[in-house]
């Protein structure tokens, strides 16, 4: 089969496309014909060795893909051959097959495509979870969406929408600030203009009930400072690669309360209702991943890079099946 191989540690330029033998199936495991992955930024820093997990090399990085079952393994049930799946792994995903435990796997709903499956998973799954559980957003709050020209921050955007919020993007460029709109925000600000502060605060004059920050570095302080009284901020990474030093005096002054997300610490019978709401949202179109290029396989390395770069609006996605 063809894959992409990372050989040795370093830019996405180091990886390559060869081919590689198919990989073996055991019991609990089923065998997944790739029709699409996802590009997200911990594949970006599984090759380069930054991520808090290291693969030894050579292996075939990738972590989110859709596609056909071809073959289960023993112990399997509830799946079958023919089915269309979606799942996510730390690394093995730009490859034509893989082979995953079944109990990772969901079933794609009838009508949607594997790109888009692949582009959904991860990103919705964090924002859906992080707005319902942790930012406790509801109907009527205002919400703001920093890097919200990413895979994370445009479903934030999409789904805060949804649940009735009115939302304010932050993102670097009128182009990504444009997807935002597409997705549902209200106000938009771009943050290379300056004075983020003072834009937060004309756009908002009472103040954020919620801001979801998936960038961090210097953005992070004054979206905290938008907040109303009482106010929830939710970091959900550091894109940005700089983790923000906050002045806790904001927070006794402003009663605000800051969290982070992990899907780990999300109650069971919360979890089990937010997954249900994203598959109705996915299955009937309410929603729907923006993706921003797409790519060959022998064209992987051009993915990584548009990621490594900050440049994707959305998700980027490698098609298997070209």
């Amino acid at each position: 089969m063809r894959a992409a191989v990372c050989p040795a540690y370093g830019p996405p330029g180091v990886v390559r496309v060869e081919d590689r033998p198919v990989p073996a199936i055991g019991a609990g495991q089923v065998r997944v014909r790739v029709g699409a992955a996802a590009v997200n930024f911990p594949d970006v820093l599984l090759i380069a060795d930054a991520y808090q997990i290291s693969v030894p090399p050579p292996f075939v990085p990738g972590s989110e893909f859709a596609g056909e079952i071809v073959e289960t393994g023993p112990g399997v049930e509830g799946l079958r051959v023919g089915d269309r799946v979606a799942g996510a792994v730390l690394h093995g995903a730009f490859a034509e097959e893989i082979v995953v435990p079944a109990a990772g796997l969901s079933v794609v709903p009838a009508g949607v495509d594997d790109r888009t499956a692949a582009a959904f998973g991860v990103a919705f799954r964090t924002a859906h979870h992080t707005l319902r559980s942790v930012a406790r957003v509801s109907e009527g709050d205002d919400v703001v969406v920093l890097g919200a020209g990413g895979g994370v921050g445009l479903a934030a955007v999409a789904l805060a929408a949804q649940l009735g919020a009115t939302v304010t993007a932050v993102a670097s460029s009128e182009e990504k600030l444009a997807a935002a709109t597409r997705c549902g925000a209200r106000h938009q600000v771009n943050h290379r203009d300056g004075d983020l502060r003072g834009a937060l605060k004309r756009a908002l004059p009472a103040g954020a009930h919620a801001v979801v920050d998936p960038v961090g570095g210097a953005l992070s302080e004054p979206a905290l400072r938008s907040l109303r009284r009482g106010g929830r901020f939710v970091t959900v990474g550091f894109a940005s690669g700089a983790i923000p030093a906050i002045p806790l005096n904001l927070v006794l002054v402003k009663g605000v309360q800051i969290m982070g997300f992990q899907f780990a610490d999300v109650p069971p019978d919360e979890f089990a209702r937010n997954e249900a709401e994203l598959t109705a949202l996915l299955a009937d179109g309410r929603v729907r991943p923006h993706i921003g290029a797409v790519y060959a396989l022998a064209d992987v390395t051009a993915a990584l890079t548009q990621v490594a770069e900050g440049r994707a609006i959305g998700k980027v996605v490698v098609d298997l099946t070209r």
